[in-house]
């Protein structure tokens, strides 16, 4: 019996017994859409996880702060260690040297106010190497980055253009009336005074110019401003001066940086070089040690969602046994006769075992296209609850099927039919021919 001749029988076969070939079918549909389904919801997670931590900044970034006595014991080290560690220059050129490290910045963070004619806003500035901005993924809306050579030039978060209010406004209830400050274009000046305590002299006002503004989506970069490191330092350092209080701003002669950015070519070897960076002594911490965490628990519920799936499959292969056992006893004297006109026991097991690998493939293909509509319906369902509840839900999807998800099923679920019918079809082999044939 050669392989068209075997194709036509088992199709015939299948079909003759329609209503039990579909049922069968049908439990492995179900099984199948239900293992796909509750899989996918793990997989939706996952990128849900990935998306909302992107939101709040790159995931392959490591932030090193200085040691934690650094800022409780004045920087004086505690216990056994006699070396004073400081986030300086010499730290920084130690973390660009790291194999996998893409890329290195140092960080000084001050706290200004920012005054356009009668508005005024408090933004916390941050003094950034120019030549690494991109490399750290800041993306322009409008303008342009730093550039090296800049010396009172911003570039501006998102919102920071929406923090500016009038001081001398009446105060009302509701949201704060529009400001209209355009950074690009407006006239700025920075100060250090904040308004909140006695100054030791008239606070010195610096004109700054607005480059460049920021794309939204990383809330960090969202309400901060941006210019050249050196040029921060120097202005800090005067304000310092000139109030005789060195203690407001912490400057990098004094004490190091605030912190350093490092950011890292593969995001599978964030973890290896935060540990790096920790056992020389730093605090570090990255997005991914968030998102490992929250992976775990993920695959937790994943193999929880995919075990329920996989009982209804289990169900449908013993469905497919059942069927194929009862198709013996209704074909007894069609076996008896196959084997009389000359078919091999290997031509019957052939058959047999085709017959319920079919029943396995198409109960999978059907349960492939199922689960597509399920995982469909719960996006568009599920992205418009989520924005009923408020913004924030973006483009995330509940449920998403990889392709080698899907092939790995077809796979599997054939497999599962062929396995099933492997009790079937060793029992078809046994029957005597003679006995078959007077088998009613």
């Amino acid at each position: 019996m050669n392989s068209v001749e075997l194709f036509r029988m088992g199709i015939k076969n299948l079909w003759r017994r329609k209503l039990r070939t579909f049922l069968t079918i049908l439990g492995v549909i179900i099984g199948t859409a239900s293992i796909i389904t509750m899989v996918s919801l793990g997989f939706g997670m996952n990128e849900g996880f990935k998306q909302e931590l992107s939101r709040m900044g790159s995931l392959n970034i490591i932030n090193v702060n200085p040691p934690y006595d650094m800022y409780h014991d004045g920087g004086k080290p505690s216990g056994p260690q006699q070396k004073k560690l400081v986030l300086d220059d010499s730290a920084v050129r130690k973390f660009s040297e790291i194999a996998g490290v893409e890329a290195v910045t140092p960080i000084l963070e001050s706290h200004v106010k920012i005054i356009s004619g009668k508005f005024e806003a408090y933004v916390s500035i941050k003094g950034i190497n120019p030549d690494v901005m991109e490399q750290f993924e800041f993306k322009l809306n409008d303008g342009r980055l730093l550039e090296f050579g800049d010396t009172l030039n911003v570039v501006f978060g998102a919102h920071v253009s929406q923090q500016f209010y009038n001081p001398k406004a009446r105060m009302r209830y509701g949201p704060p009336p529009q400001s209209n400050v355009n950074v690009m274009k407006d006239k700025l000046e920075l100060t250090f005074d904040m308004g909140y305590s006695e100054n030791q002299g008239k606070p010195k006002h610096y004109k700054i110019n607005g480059v460049g503004i920021l794309q939204e989506g990383d809330w960090e970069k969202d309400y901060s401003a941006f210019m050249p490191i050196t040029q921060l330092k120097k202005k800090v350092d005067e304000h310092n001066k000139s109030q005789n209080n060195r203690n407001n701003n912490r400057s990098q002669s004094h004490s190091g940086y605030n912190r350093v950015m490092v950011k890292v070519g593969n995001i599978k070897e964030v973890q290896k070089i935060q540990q790096q960076i920790k056992d020389m002594g730093f605090n570090a911490y990255s997005l991914s040690d968030y998102l490992d965490s929250l992976q775990k628990t993920s695959s937790v519920l994943q193999a929880v969602l995919g075990g329920i799936g996989a009982i209804s499959l289990l169900v449908a292969a013993l469905g497919i046994t059942n069927t194929m056992v009862m198709s013996i006893y209704e074909r007894t004297r069609e076996i008896g006769i196959m084997k009389v006109i000359g078919a091999s026991l290997k031509d019957i097991r052939r058959l047999f075992l085709f017959e319920a690998g079919m029943i396995g493939f198409i109960g999978g293909l059907l349960g492939v296209i199922l689960s597509k509509i399920a995982s469909y319906i719960l996006n568009s369902v599920g992205f418009r609850f989520i924005n009923f509840f408020g913004p924030g839900g973006g483009n995330t999807k509940i449920s998403i099927i990889p392709l080698w998800l899907i092939l790995a099923t077809l796979v599997f679920t054939t497999i599962v039919g062929l396995v099933s019918g492997f009790y079937p079809a060793r029992r078809a082999m046994k029957l005597s021919a003679l006995e078959a044939i007077r088998t009613e």
